[in-house]
């Protein structure tokens, strides 16, 4: 059994302390995002302007939060129901 509540915990940490280096990255390296569209997603595609201000931060570390608490929710409902 998955302990949901202990997990979830440690993901909303976990999925924080990521945007904040992700945003850091893009505010103080501007061209991160391009050199990972190409090298990464091998791809090059015009992302458009980077926009970083206090809103975009808070607004964006809410959305990961949630998108990461319902991913990381179901997962651990689907393995706690699921019998082996």
């Amino acid at each position: 059994m998955i302990n949901t509540k202990h997990l979830l915990k440690v993901t909303a940490v976990w999925i924080s302390i990521m945007y904040v280096v992700c945003f850091a990255g893009v505010a103080l390296f501007p061209n991160i995002v391009s050199a990972f569209m190409y090298y990464g997603l091998h791809t090059n595609a015009n992302v458009g302007e980077n926009v970083m201000t206090l809103t975009t931060f808070i607004s964006g570390l809410v959305i990961w939060n949630v998108i990461a608490y319902l991913a990381v929710g179901l997962f651990a409902i689907l393995s706690n129901k699921i019998k082996a």
